[in-house]
């Protein structure tokens, strides 16, 4: 994918994202910092973006500008984003995810403790929710969150840029459900399922977040949360809770074979009706029927993945969105760097969002680059981003 005609196409970015802002040279402006995005080595920081545009000072006092302080807005660009990205990837759903990205010290908006399930620790950083539009060929990141500590709100309140209502404090849970919410809105018609891959989410309140919008919700959870499962829907089992890990293996006759893996063992798979305890009960809203859906390798059953779904799926269905999940983390961990998803540095909170903005068109501008005309009718996830361009 290193051939000129990749590079050409990468160069395509579609300039018509930029229709909303309100002037023409913030519309050459948007286009010019994707390019080097795409072109920069490294991280892609302010300065290193600027040297791609020609260095000079005036130049970097210009890209500064145009990210931290302009006045542009960036939801109207998000919009247009999902509406392309859905042309080329035919989705069949949102994945959506959290990111920490270590940073010391207060240099960085947002920055505080937070647990990183990738890490299984607590790290010193930022932590954002993305929306990214997935199909089983690629994802799309295509909105975003910042988790802002209360203090930080207050700080934030007190900068010369005017801070949205969106820069007030908020924590993971209304972060999670606020940037899908966004998300699904920005597409016409019925809304695609919400693969919320984030353990430690209350199940309870983000399915009544998502049952009330009438958004079906296949959410990732832990080993450890405790389920109850109806003795009448199986029988021979008892009614008291279990922890969802235990409950997996104590019903070793619902273990079906789904696939082999990449290293040619066998992968497992289960689903059983569950309620959640405490809920109130009564159809698929947030306390009612779920349905506990696990994969794992048959060598290994304590890395199962878990997911609780909506009673209204099957548990085909629910393997099939959670692959969207695993399709999102290969492209995250390819593309990501080279767009700089995770480079902004700056103290301004409406600085992280156009940028992350500005990186995700990038994002998209490579996906179509490495998919070509062909994205549509692609039906597996394979790793078609390897040999696109070159690490930044």
């Amino acid at each position: 994918m290193d051939s000129p005609s990749f590079h050409r196409t990468l160069a395509e970015i579609p300039l018509d994202l930029f229709d909303s802002l309100p002037r023409n040279d913030q519309r050459s402006k948007a286009g010019e910092y994707v390019a080097g995005l795409l072109g920069a080595d490294g991280r892609k920081t302010l300065r290193n973006v600027a040297n791609q545009l020609g260095g000079q000072a005036a130049r970097r006092q210009s890209v500064h500008h145009f990210i931290s302080e302009s006045s542009w807005e960036w939801e109207p660009v998000r919009r247009a984003l999902a509406r392309r990205a859905g042309e080329l990837l035919a989705p069949r759903g949102w994945v959506v995810r959290p990111t920490v990205v270590p940073k010391a010290g207060g240099h960085s908006v947002g920055v505080a403790e937070y647990f990183a399930p990738q890490l299984g620790r607590n790290v010193t950083g930022q932590q954002s929710f993305g929306a990214w539009l997935a199909s089983p060929a690629a994802g799309v990141p295509v909105n975003w969150q910042l988790v802002l500590p209360a203090g930080q709100a207050v700080d934030l309140s007190r900068r010369r840029a005017p801070v949205r209502a969106a820069g007030r404090a908020v924590g993971p849970q209304e972060c999670a459900g606020e940037v899908a919410l966004r998300a699904v809105r920005a597409l016409p018609g019925a809304p695609l399922p919400v693969v919320l891959d984030a353990p430690g989410l209350d199940p309870l309140r983000m399915g009544r977040c998502f049952g009330q919008a009438g958004i079906p919700l296949v959410q990732r959870v832990g080993q450890r949360l405790r389920l109850r499962v109806d003795p009448l829907m199986v029988p021979g089992h008892g009614a008291l809770p279990l922890a969802a890990g235990q409950l997996v293996g104590s019903l070793r006759r619902l273990w079906r074979p789904r696939a082999r893996s990449a290293s040619g063992g066998r992968v497992l798979s289960m689903a059983v009706p569950v309620a959640l305890p405490g809920g109130t009960g009564g159809g698929g809203g947030a306390g009612g029927q779920r349905l506990l859906v696990a994969q794992w390798p048959e060598s290994d059953l304590t890395a199962a993945r878990l997911w609780l779904a909506d009673g209204s799926l099957r548990g085909t269905e629910v393997l099939r969105l959670a692959d969207l999940a695993g399709v999102v983390d290969r492209d995250d961990a390819l593309v990501a760097a080279r767009v700089g998803l995770r480079d902004f540095a700056g103290r301004s909170f409406q600085g992280w969002h156009r940028h992350i903005t500005l990186a995700s068109v990038a994002h998209l501008a490579y996906v179509r680059a490495a998919l070509g005309t062909t994205a549509r009718h692609r039906d597996t996830p394979a790793p078609l981003l390897l040999g696109a361009g070159r690490p930044g």
